[in-house]
Formats: C-alpha cells, structure tokens, sequence
C-alpha cells in the first residue's frame, strides 16, 4: 500500500463525540480537486454521473453505483466527467478502537488496500446494493438526527466493514501499474505546498522544477501524470479559486484581486477568469452584492485533466 510521510498527512478534525464528516457533494469540490493526503479513512458512493480519482498516481475511473475506498495516507485527487453527485464520507479509525481488540481485522479493506481489496469495489458483486443500503441508511440516521442516531451510524459502520472483509477481500489483486513513485509523489506533494502558500508568486516552471530537484520536463511529465494537469494550469486554478472567494467575500476593487491573486494585468485576469469560470468577475462580484450567494468551488469548472477537456 503506498502513501506519504506521516507528518505531510493533513489532519482532520472531527468531533470527539461524532468522529465522522458525511455529506454531498454536487460535482467536485476544492478539497478533492486538489492533491491531497489526510489521516482520516475515506469512503465515497457515487450516487450519479461519472469522473475518476487519481490515487497515487493511478487513475481510477468510477460511475453511478461504485463505491470507493481511500486509506490514510494516499495522495489523492478527484474529477468530474458529468452530472456527478457523490456521497463523501471522511471518519476516524480511533472510533473503532475498542472493536479492534476484539476484532483487529475490521478495518482491513484500508491496511491492505491494493494487497487484498481493490479502491473501487467490484460493480458485478452482488452484495455492493447492501453495502450501498448501509451506507444511505447512515446519511438518512445522521440527518434526522433521533436519538442515539451516532450509535445507529455506528452499528451501521461495522456491518459495513464486515460485508467488505466477507466478500470483497481477493487473494489475486494486482498491483497497479504505479506512473510514478512514492518518492516522486512526496516531491510534487511538496512543490503544491509551496505553490499554494505562495500562489502569488510569479512561478516559472524552471522554479518549480528546482523545488522538486528535477528537470522542467521530467519535472512537467511527472505533475501532469500524478495531478492531471500541468503545474502552471494547476498554478492558474489555485489562483482563480482565491479570486473567487474574494471577489465573494471583500470589497477589493477586481484589480487588486488580480494583482493579490498573481495576475500580472488585469486583461490577462478577465481573460482567464471568462475561460474558466465562464462568466466576468463583475458578474460575480455583483451575484455577492445583491444575494450574497454561496461560494462556488472554481475547480468544479475546470472540465477534468488534461487530455480529457481541461484546456
């Protein structure tokens, strides 16, 4: 099973009570568009539409009905194709520490990802329609909210774990076929940090090259398979998701935005931001004014990777 040092995992705050996040989402937001690894376990269901995770470096296509697994530590990302709604459900192994005792394999499905259980369960098993059951009757417990409904999820959960260990384990998995390696992946996960810390920066791909200790073409190749897009259009989406958020949330003038965000003009802004938001940041500026809307994740409009419609 791959994954990255400990200490470049994000961590995940839960509640002590409830250490679980489950919810929605409609298309893809910030967060999975963005190369990321946590210390939490990760379970999703795509309830419609179609897109693929790119999982240390492998991409995973997936479709209404699949349900996936992500264990702590994998560098991760996630793609719209069309019309997705996804079911996303982040938690806590700590929660299941008393159940380990007793039963230290519970969680198996994540420690020996990619050894005996596959990310995306297999769609023609017969038993995923009972694993999907669960895993809605664990939303519709959580959002009604009645009482002890947190030890309901909780039952829920461990069925949920012991159905996968019965049926979905395999002794004759193969290994993926890895574009890129571990230690590859800890460099472009560390050049993305300073990239989004330092999204201003005027960034030249030789200087991004330098942080990773590669060339810019080794450098480039080993981005684009590992995130799905280049460094400087994926430079490009973290800096209009910033714009976004303040032409939302301050009263900046658009031309300072621009020049907070790294936009060198703003005729350079305009241009970017119509390609890719599909509408002028007056637009959006003025949306937040009269109705003070939601703030929309920018990487939702960006189309997928490279090769699959981003540019």
């Amino acid at each position: 099973m791959n994954g990255i040092d400990e200490q470049m995992k994000e961590k995940v705050v839960f509640a002590r009570e409830y250490p679980i996040h489950l919810s929605d989402t409609v298309g893809v937001t910030t967060q999975y568009q963005r190369l990321h690894a946590h210390d939490a376990l990760e379970i999703n269901m795509i309830k419609a539409g179609t897109g693929y995770y790119i999982i240390d470096g492998v991409i995973h296509e997936f479709q209404a009905g699949d349900i996936i697994l992500i264990h702590s530590g994998a560098l991760h990302c996630a793609y719209e194709r069309e019309n997705l709604l996804m079911q996303v459900m982040t938690f806590d192994a700590g929660w299941f520490m008393g159940n380990q005792r007793s039963d230290p394999e519970i969680l198996s499905p994540f420690k020996e990802m990619g050894v005996y259980f596959t990310h995306i369960l297999d769609r023609s098993s017969p038993h995923l329609p009972a694993l999907r059951e669960l895993l809605l009757a664990m939303q519709e417990e959580q959002e009604a909210a009645r009482p002890s409904y947190m030890s309901v999820v909780y039952a829920y959960m461990l069925q949920f774990f012991v159905q996968i260990r019965r049926h979905f384990r395999q002794e004759n998995v193969q290994p993926a076929a890895h574009p890129v390696s571990l230690a590859q992946l800890d460099k472009i996960r560390l050049v993305i940090r300073a990239m989004e810390e330092r999204y201003a920066h005027a960034w030249t791909l030789e200087e991004l090259a330098s942080l990773a200790y590669l060339s810019p073409s080794r450098f480039s190749d080993i981005f684009r398979r590992t995130v799905g897009v280049s460094p400087l259009t994926y430079l490009i989406q973290i800096r209009l998701e910033h714009a976004y958020n303040l032409l939302e949330t301050s009263d900046l003038k658009i031309v300072d935005i621009a020049m907070e965000c790294g936009f060198r003009t703003l005729s350079n802004f305009n241009r970017l931001f119509k390609r890719h938001i599909g509408s002028e940041p007056r637009h959006i500026r003025g949306k937040a004014n009269v109705c003070g809307s939601k703030i929309v994740s920018v990487y939702e409009r960006f189309g997928g990777v490279e090769g699959h419609g981003s540019e």
